[in-house]
């Protein structure tokens, strides 16, 4: 979905001083069915963004069920007894606004985009599907191959795609994000319009829910309006969600892939925790910066020393510091031509794990930051991704105003504290590594 590309923004890590961020400070507060509403002002512009963040996405899926979340997200598109299937989108496009939706392992969001004067509408259309969406057994069954297809063109048709959810798969032993958003395509066959409804009825509720608004608003008028929409909706009793905890020390865990395909990679993870992790929080700054130092911008450690080398053709890599839990830090690398995945896996590994005996240079450290910042800028220019942002901070619990301090503590984070953590965290007990291999390629 759209909106999952906004998302790709807010997963590069934010660093706002005061003055990037909006125009007044964030506002939260309850209403007396649960429902937690965040408010961000904003009048640079006469727009205004509603997303809808429900605390449920595939990590909270069980053996059978997987891909439920995803094909519920697609069903709340298809109508309610006030709202007929098809009407939705129109409507808010009729009305000059757009809207979407997408699903993540840990939250299933929609949202809408519209001129400022139109928040009512919005507000009103998303508590009617709260409650009254219709879980229609032909639609569902339509909607269904949507989803089936959407998996084999994104995943089973797609060799890289595919090596990385197996890879998902043994790089989370025990925690649930192991799970594929899209599901399994066994579990997709299976499923039912009943199953559907039956999730819908479990976790689709106000206390389940986060409202954001941001943009031309104030917080008293959206109170107002959260309430007269919102506030008759009946909480209920939720189910305890799976667990975001992985082992502390899985173990090394390797695999081999052949795949249909042109292009062998080499994939690479360390457990790591965030900062929403129970354990390990502290750490997730100092995480951040090794990261950074790693692969964030053309002098970063992999691109000198990998790619420009001649050893590989593309590294990329990833970490979230907001994800919910625990996470990995991840590193997909393309050979170079003529060499193999056993020395591209050598030479990938190599400045990863200098990182616990050198000491990172203050240059080093001052080039991350000024990367992180100058992202913080585009990213504060759209009111969308400032309510990304808060959607994924008030979902995990963390203080609306994290951003504001931020940089100072990354500042705090010295090459010695970066060694030491580096020597915890980037350990063979953590690591998992896949080769995918090319079918018909010498191997």
């Amino acid at each position: 979905m759209r909106g999952a590309k906004r998302l790709a923004w807010i997963l590069l890590g934010v660093l706002v001083s005061p003055a990037l961020w909006a125009q007044a400070e964030a506002v939260q507060f309850r209403l007396d069915n649960g429902l937690r509403v965040v408010v961000q002002p904003d009048d640079r512009a006469p727009v205004v963004v509603t997303q809808v963040w429900y605390q449920v996405g595939s990590a909270d899926e069980p053996p059978g069920l997987t891909g439920i979340s995803h094909v519920l997200e697609h069903m709340m598109f298809k109508g309610t007894p006030t709202v007929p299937a098809g009407e939705f989108s129109r409507v808010v496009s009729h009305m000059g606004g757009d809207d979407n939706a997408f699903t993540t392992d840990n939250y299933t969001v929609y949202y809408q985009n519209h001129v400022a004067d139109r928040l009512a509408l919005a507000l009103e259309m998303e508590a009617d599907r709260m409650q009254h969406a219709i879980i229609d057994p032909a639609a569902f069954a339509s909607e269904l191959q949507v989803v089936m297809e959407e998996r084999r063109l994104r995943t089973d048709d797609n060799p890289q795609a595919l090596a990385y959810e197996r890879f998902q798969l043994m790089a989370y032993p025990s925690s649930s994000q192991r799970n594929p958003t899209v599901g399994w395509m066994d579990d997709l066959k299976q499923l039912t319009a009943a199953d559907a409804k039956d999730w819908y009825q479990r976790w689709y509720a106000p206390n389940n829910a986060v409202l954001v608004v941001v943009g031309d608003v104030q917080p008293e008028q959206v109170k107002a309006l959260a309430q007269k929409y919102f506030g008759d909706i009946t909480a209920r009793d939720l189910p305890r969600r799976a667990s975001s905890r992985e082992l502390a020390s899985p173990g090394e865990r390797r695999m081999t892939l052949t795949l249909p395909g042109q292009v062998p990679a080499v994939f690479i993870a360390y457990n790591w925790p965030s900062l929403s992790s129970a354990v390990g929080a502290q750490d997730a700054y100092a995480l951040r910066l090794l990261a950074g130092v790693l692969d964030e911008g053309i002098s970063a450690r992999l691109e000198r020393k990998v790619v420009r080398a001649g050893k590989a053709a593309a590294v990329r890599s990833g970490y979230d510091i907001l994800s919910r839990g625990d996470t990995l830090f991840t590193i997909t690398a393309v050979p170079a031509q003529e060499q193999s995945l056993a020395a591209l896996e050598e030479a990938v590994l190599a400045p990863v794990l200098a990182l616990r005996e050198e000491l990172v240079t203050q240059a080093e450290i001052d080039r991350v930051q000024a990367n992180v910042i100058a992202q913080s800028v585009f990213v504060r220019d759209e009111v969308d991704d400032q309510a990304q942002l808060l959607g994924r901070l008030a979902s995990n619990h963390l203080a609306l105003d994290w951003a504001d301090g931020y940089a100072d503590q990354l500042k705090r984070i010295t090459p010695e504290q970066l060694r030491e953590v580096a020597k915890r965290y980037l350990t063979n007990d953590r690591l998992s590594v896949l080769h995918m291999h090319v079918k018909g390629a010498q191997q």
